[in-house]
């Protein structure tokens, strides 16, 4: 572990966040994914410390943050409002906000709910909900990637065949998609078996997609304003939960700059896999340096 970061609990939206935080200038969030932690970020947090004040949370129900009880509690409206929260007790009005996976999801409603409040705007591996929407209804390809969410949506098994079997899984999620298996050794992999094994995470974790599923059966497709903060997406080309085609004919989306870059020969992990490549197109993307150039928009 980095012994230049900090731990801490802030009390945002009626629960307590662990986060980790690093480094002084201008805001910085780091949203993970499932089934992940902080720790995710570990290669990017000092990095970013160089010119920015880092902060990266475990999500509610993860790690060491609490674990409201119900799905209702992971609404990703209520998410969103944990990402506010969280700015606010920084003593700030608007951040830079990065997410991957799951929290690429909480960081493009973010951007659409808090337009003022989201300075940038990057997203790893995480289609716009617009773009997945619409892949779900036709795409049948991503839809059989997609059969763990419908599996998610069973009460109590996910989570009971899961810790039956929790480093077979762990080493499943992470080393299975990848490309370059040597990048989760196996003190990492125990570290987010360690995080997984907590009291509570496994439900919460898995009440993200259940309360998902259950806002589109109750209020069917939402419909989003367009992004207007300056967007990067950043995309591994060998994810196989999610495909590159949904990253297609996503500018209708965004108001400003939108930038996408490609990274091949990559997994869905992709700022553990590639993170010198990840922390690279970061820091063009926010320091305003070389940006795309045509090769990456392939």
């Amino acid at each position: 572990m980095n012994e230049s970061w900090q731990h801490g609990y802030a009390h945002v939206n009626g629960i307590q966040l662990h986060y980790v935080t690093q480094g002084k200038g201008p805001l910085v969030i780091l949203l993970h994914g499932f089934p992940e932690f902080w720790y995710s970020w570990r290669h990017q947090i000092p990095a970013l410390a160089h010119h920015f004040r880092v902060v990266a949370p475990d999500l509610r129900g993860y790690n060491d943050s609490e674990k409201p009880p119900g799905v209702s509690s992971y609404r990703v409206d209520t998410l969103t409002a944990d990402v506010m929260g969280l700015i606010r007790v920084f003593g700030e009005e608007k951040a830079i906000i990065i997410g991957h996976d799951w929290g690429g999801g909480i960081a493009w409603v973010f951007a659409v709910e808090y337009p003022q409040a989201t300075e940038k705007l990057i997203v790893l591996n995480c289609p716009h909900p617009t773009a997945f929407q619409q892949h779900l209804r036709s795409n049948w390809r991503q839809l059989r990637r997609s059969w763990y969410m419908f599996f998610f949506q069973l009460p109590w098994l996910p989570e009971f065949g899961i810790r039956l079997n929790l480093r077979w899984f762990v080493e499943k999620a992470f080393r299975g998609m990848t490309i370059r298996k040597d990048v989760f050794p196996d003190d990492e992999l125990q570290q987010y078996a360690e995080a997984l094994q907590k009291p509570g995470v496994l439900t919460a974790a898995i009440n993200y997609y259940r309360a998902a599923f259950r806002e589109r059966v109750r209020h069917g497709e939402r419909t989003f304003d367009r992004i207007t903060c300056p967007t990067l997406l950043i995309w591994a080309e060998e994810d196989t939960a999610l495909g590159k085609e949904l990253t297609s004919n996503m500018e209708p989306c965004f108001v400003g700059r939108f930038e996408t870059r490609y990274i091949p020969q990559c997994g869905h992990w992709v700022q553990q896999e590639q993170p010198e490549l990840v922390n690279q197109y970061l820091f063009e993307f926010l320091m305003d340096g070389a940006g795309c150039d045509q090769s990456s928009r392939m």
